[in-house]
């Protein structure tokens, strides 16, 4: 059954089954939001999330247009991309070491939770593996019989719903470790450590992509 174009509900379901594969791979986003959900919350955690999901959007839309084709292509942007990722998830790593002093708390009804989002955004802004996600696997499913635009793009939303699902679940699962942070020296001693697993991720993240 055709439903975009030659997209079929097999394709979808494989494409779907692949991103899922790829979203439970340890990796920048993964580390990120389990860090912000067991340091901050849950509902700081929720809001990093769609931060992420609006990063993925962008850059799938970027991809269908051809600009992510363009960083893949060119070592100068992807490089930069790179560095700018990894770079910006080291100064989160010190930014928690720092804090872990500080009282943490449960981010309260009604406050504002554009911090997360942004940088769940700007985490993934930074990250050319989603580009290179975007070029290298998704236009294997895309049937060359049928408008590449209008496929691309529905399976960019394919795969953000399904990295969204994924996300939220590691929120949630994160978030019930909250409930250790109470006392000051555990938490202290959590933070710092979830700090230097992040840290390391940013690093092992600059050789998985040295190539």
């Amino acid at each position: 059954m055709d439903l975009i174009g030659v997209l079929t509900l097999d394709t979808l379901a494989g494409f779907a089954a692949t991103s899922a594969l790829i979203e439970v791979t340890p990796g920048p986003n993964m580390a990120y939001l389990a860090v912000v959900a067991a340091t901050e919350g849950r509902r700081a955690g929720y809001a990093a999330v769609l931060g992420v999901a609006l990063g993925l959007l962008i850059v799938g839309v970027a991809a269908a247009l051809g600009l992510a084709a363009a960083i893949a292509a060119s070592p100068v942007l992807f490089q930069g991309l790179r560095w700018g990722g990894v770079f910006y998830m080291l100064w989160l790593a010190w930014d928690g070491w720092r804090d872990a002093d500080e009282k943490v708390g449960h981010a309260p009804l009604g406050s504002s939770l554009s911090r997360y989002f942004q940088r769940g955004l700007i985490t993934n802004l930074l990250n050319p593996k989603a580009a290179v996600f975007y070029v290298a696997v998704l236009p294997s499913f895309v049937d060359p019989a049928g408008a590449a635009l209008p496929q691309t793009l529905t399976l960019s939303f394919v795969f953000v719903a399904v990295a969204t699902v994924i996300h939220l679940a590691i929120v949630t699962a994160a978030g019930a470790a909250r409930r250790l942070l109470d006392d000051a020296r555990l938490s202290r001693l959590v933070r710092r450590a979830l700090a230097l697993v992040l840290a390391a991720v940013a690093f092992w993240f600059a050789w998985k992509t040295r190539n």
